[in-house]
């Protein structure tokens, strides 16, 4: 049926309209472009191929707009993306748009041409009067970020409108500003959450730090002056320094288990709890092969996205504290990949960081320390390029007790754990 001629000057009228106002209220600006997405598409890979998931401002307007509260897309389904259809004028993109600013028409413009490059778009705006407007030349006030999957990754959560309890980035990257110009990443809680980038040693390395267990499993367990030690606390609580500790020195880095209040704690006896949750703001499993099979296939598929843009240099790193025996000493040890020579080299030299370490401080000690292969769940089930698990201690001896309760015990270990990582 061929629409008749009122009809086509009442739908131009309206994109015209559109056009001078959408600048203004995102709430009048509906004529969003829509795309397909593919097979094993998310909402980055999406936006990456609209050239589009390097501004954390079109991350969240895409979630906005489609209703999303996370990444996930169907495949065959069609979503409104992040850049507006506008009626072109035939005179100029910034009368047009009513906009002043030159070198803005000029990267609009740009970016409609190589949208056609592209094939995204079968002819240009002038021939066809649809110009396409990407959201952020409107309506952002960001440069943009690194063009990594990671650095969208984590603005998707970090634009969210989101309950406190899950008020943290799923990825640290670059951090927020506060007034003092300090990088701040309220995951590290408010003691430490304020994070220099001393240097960019580790630029490009890209780390997935799994603390053990979480949620309804609090794993092993020690008794030590009335209080009970959870494995789960003080793994999470290393791993989070070490956390910290790469984010300073520009690492790329996820922490897998996340929980929504605990920070960085000095406290000698850390309270248990089973409020962690999974990268995602997602619940952890009952079930233990549900738990470990969500930790890796998140992990896996945070691999691919950076391997897709050329950033091999990535290692698994899991912490867990040992049950033993009451009696025996237990010194920190590692697991590696079976049959990875990577995962070999990097577990060793841990290794053979701590055994440095050890003589440093406690020459007549000695250190016990050992590297084997294993397979684990997350060393089997996943392809990073490397990794390493690693166990602190045995929560049941007494003596290994002090490697965990005493804050200055776990710093040191996180610090060793770091300092092997910068020199491999």
């Amino acid at each position: 049926m061929v629409p008749s001629k009122n009809c086509l000057i009442f739908t131009l009228l309206c994109w015209v309209l559109c056009a001078s106002s959408f600048a203004q209220s995102d709430e009048k600006a509906e004529n969003y472009l829509t795309a397909t997405a593919r097979s094993g598409d998310d909402a980055l890979d999406l936006l990456d191929r609209y050239a589009l998931a390097s501004y954390s401002c079109n991350v969240s307007q895409f979630l906005k707009i489609n209703e999303l509260d996370n990444n996930r897309l169907k495949a065959g389904e069609s979503y409104k993306i992040p850049v507006i259809v506008v009626v072109y004028n035939g005179k100029s993109i910034r009368t047009t748009l009513n906009i002043a600013d030159w070198k803005k028409a000029k990267r609009i413009e740009e970016y409609n041409k190589m949208a056609q490059r592209k094939a995204l778009r079968p002819d240009y705006f002038v021939e066809n009067k649809r110009l396409w407007v990407p959201w952020h030349e409107i309506n952002c006030t960001e440069t943009p970020a690194p063009k990594t999957a990671a650095a969208a990754i984590g603005a998707i959560k970090k634009e969210q409108v989101r309950d406190k309890s899950r008020s943290m980035p799923n990825v640290v990257m670059g951090g927020e500003k506060d007034r003092g110009g300090d990088r701040v990443f309220s995951i590290f809680g408010p003691n430490y959450q304020k994070t220099p980038l001393l240097n960019r040693n580790m630029k490009g390395k890209v780390f997935y730090l799994i603390s053990g267990h979480g949620g309804p499993d609090v794993g092993a367990q020690g008794k030590r002056a009335g209080n009970t030690l959870c494995e789960d606390e003080y793994a999470y609580d290393v791993t989070l320094r070490l956390l910290r500790l790469l984010v300073s020195h520009g690492a790329i880095a996820y922490m897998i288990v996340r929980d929504p209040n605990d920070g960085i704690r000095d406290g000698d006896y850390l309270k248990c709890d089973k409020d962690e949750e999974v990268w995602g703001g997602l619940e952890i499993p009952y079930d233990q092969k549900e738990r470990l099979r969500q930790r890796t296939d998140i992990i896996n598929t945070l691999t691919e996205k950076h391997l897709k843009v050329g950033q091999a240099d990535q290692s698994i790193i899991e912490i867990h504290v040992d049950s033993r025996s009451h009696d025996k000493k237990q010194d920190v040890f590692f697991y590696y990949r079976p049959e990875s020579n990577p995962s070999l080299d990097l577990a060793e030299h841990i290794h053979q960081t701590f055994a440095a370490k050890y003589r440093k401080a406690q020459g007549d000690r000695g250190y016990g320390g050992t590297v084997s292969p294993r397979y684990l769940f997350t060393l089997k089930e996943t392809y990073t390029p490397r990794a390493v698990y690693i166990e602190l201690a045995n929560i049941q001896n007494d003596w290994d007790q002090q490697r965990l309760v005493i804050k200055n015990n776990r710093q040191a270990i996180a610090n060793w754990i770091c300092h092997a990582l910068l020199t491999q």
